[in-house]
C-alpha cells in the first residue's frame, strides 16, 4: 500500500520537479544576461525605476521660468505615502497645536487666499495647483545622475568619520574642519525646545565648485552628534550638484541617524507630509537681495505639535506647508536639545586651497545692513507653546577669517545676528 502512494506521488511531483527546474534555468538565464549588461545600461534602468517612483502622475504641470516642471500631484499620491508605516495615515490638515502669538485658533490658513504676504516663487508666474494638489519640483534624469549614486540621490553626503558637522566651541576644530563643512551660526542648547523661527535675507552666493553648495537654514537637533543625531532643517541654499543651477531655493531637510540613511532634501524621499498647494519645495526664490541695493527677507517657522506629536513648518506668515509625522525620530519624537541658526558651505579645497565659495552675501557681519547676510528676530518655542526670545546665545564658527559670526539685539529685530563671508581671501588662505 505504501509502495503504491509513493508510486502515484512520484508521478504527481515529476511535472513540478520540471517546472521548477526550468523556473531555475530561466532565472540563472536572466542574472546572466544582467550581468552582461553594461554598467551605464544598469545604471539608466536604476535612474529610469527611481524616476518612477520619484515623479507621481500630474494632474496638471506648470513650467517654471528657470526651466523646472513643477508637477500638481494629489495630496494623497506624494511620495511620503511611499512609506509602509504610512500606508493607512489620515493627512492632518491643520496643526492642533500653533505657537501663541502667530494668530487666533479660527486663522490657521492652509488655503491660497488672504495672505498677509506674498512670497513669490519663479514657477508662480505662469500658474498655481488646483486645491487637492501639492506641487512638485519633477526629478530629470541628469539630477540623478549627477548623484555618486542612485541611493544617495538627494541626501546629504556623510563625513568620512562620525563627527557632528555642527559642534559647540568644546570641539576640536581639525576634527570639524575633516568634514568638509564650515559654518557660522548663532545656537541655545541645555534646555527643552519645541521649535524655532526666524527671517532672513535671501542672496545668491557664488559657489566655485559644482560639489560644493552654500545655505542659510535653522536646525531642530535631538539626540548626541553621533550616529543618532535627529535633525530637521529648513531655509534656502544654492546648489549646483543638487539642482543642476545657481538658483537660490527654498528647501528642507531631515535625518534621524546622522545622515546616514535615512532622510533627505524636500521631497525626496518618504518623510515630509505636504499639504499646501501654494508653495514647492526645492523651487527657487525671487527676487533676491543685491548688495547696497533691497533687500528680501523670509520666515521660517518649524514648532511641533505636542498633542499629534509632527513637527509642522511654517514659510511666510501663511503659508503652513506641513509636517514631518513623529514616528521618525527617535530624540525629536520627545523635543529638540539644540537650535541653530545660520550658514553653512561645503569647502572641498579645490587646489589645495580654501574654497571661494560665498557664504550668504559673500561679505563679513561687521559690513552690516545692505551688504551682509541676516538673521532677525530669531525665537525658540517653549513647553507652553509660546514663542520667545532665546537666552544664552552661543555662536560658532570654525575658522572666522574665512566665515564670521556677530550677534546683537535691538527693539525692532529683537535677537538677530550678521553671519558670512567670501572664503579663500588674504587672511583665509
Amino acid at each position: 500500500m505504501a509502495v503504491a502512494y509513493f508510486s502515484r506521488s512520484r508521478k504527481r511531483i515529476g511535472p513540478i520537479v520540471g517546472f521548477v527546474f526550468v523556473f531555475i534555468v530561466l532565472g540563472l538565464v536572466s542574472l546572466s544576461c544582467a550581468a552582461r549588461q553594461p554598467p551605464a545600461s544598469r545604471q539608466k534602468l536604476q535612474v529610469r525605476k527611481h524616476l518612477k517612483r520619484l515623479n507621481k502622475a500630474p494632474v496638471k504641470t506648470i513650467q517654471s521660468p528657470d526651466g523646472d516642471m513643477i508637477d500638481c500631484i494629489r495630496i494623497s499620491h506624494q511620495p511620503a505615502f511611499d512609506h509602509p508605516f504610512l500606508k493607512d495615515h489620515k493627512i492632518q490638515m491643520r496643526p492642533n497645536y500653533h505657537p501663541e502669538g502667530l494668530y487666533d485658533d479660527n486663522k490657521v490658513n492652509t488655503e491660497s487666499n488672504e495672505r498677509e504676504n506674498t512670497i513669490n516663487q519663479l514657477w508662480h508666474v505662469n500658474g498655481k495647483c488646483p486645491e487637492g494638489t501639492i506641487p512638485i519640483r519633477r526629478t530629470k534624469e541628469d539630477d540623478v545622475l549627477r548623484a555618486s549614486s542612485v541611493k544617495r540621490y538627494g541626501k546629504k553626503k556623510q563625513s568620512s568619520i562620525p563627527v557632528p558637522r555642527i559642534v559647540p566651541k568644546s570641539a576640536d576644530p581639525d576634527l570639524v574642519n575633516e568634514s568638509g563643512h564650515q559654518h557660522a551660526i548663532a545656537y541655545v542648547e541645555g534646555d527643552k525646545f519645541y521649535g524655532a523661527k526666524a527671517t532672513m535675507n535671501v542672496w545668491e552666493p557664488k559657489i566655485q565648485q559644482p560639489n560644493e553648495f552654500s545655505l542659510s537654514q535653522i536646525w531642530i537637533l535631538g539626540g548626541s552628534f553621533g550616529e543618532d543625531l535627529n535633525s530637521i532643517e529648513a531655509g534656502w541654499q544654492v546648489s549646483p550638484d543638487l539642482y543642476g543651477d545657481n538658483n537660490t531655493r527654498l528647501f528642507t531637510y531631515w535625518t534621524s541617524d546622522a545622515y546616514q540613511a535615512t532622510g533627505c532634501y524636500n521631497l525626496l524621499c518618504s518623510g515630509f507630509i505636504q499639504i499646501n498647494n501654494n508653495i514647492a519645495m526645492g523651487a527657487s526664490i525671487s527676487p533676491v537681495s543685491a548688495y547696497r541695493n533691497s533687500q528680501y527677507d523670509i520666515s521660517i517657522l518649524v514648532w511641533k505639535d505636542q498633542k499629534e506629536g509632527n513637527w509642522w513648518m511654517q514659510f511666510g506668515n501663511g503659508y503652513v506647508l506641513g509636517y514631518w509625522p513623529s514616528f521618525l525620530f527617535s530624540y525629536l519624537a520627545d523635543s529638540a536639545s539644540m537650535i541653530e541658526w545660520g550658514g553653512e558651505v561645503v569647502n572641498s579645497e579645490p587646489d589645495g586651497q580654501h574654497t571661494t565659495t560665498q557664504m550668504g552675501s559673500g561679505q563679513f557681519p561687521e559690513e552690516g545692513f545692505g551688504k551682509a547676510s541676516y538673521f532677525r528676530n530669531i525665537q525658540v518655542v517653549d513647553k507652553e507653546n509660546n514663542l520667545k526670545a532665546p537666552k544664552d546665545i552661543g555662536t560658532f564658527t570654525e575658522q572666522s577669517n574665512c566665515y564670521d559670526v556677530q550677534t546683537g539685539s535691538n527693539s525692532d529685530w529683537g535677537h538677530y545676528f550678521y553671519y558670512g563671508g567670501p572664503g579663500k581671501n588674504p587672511n583665509c588662505p
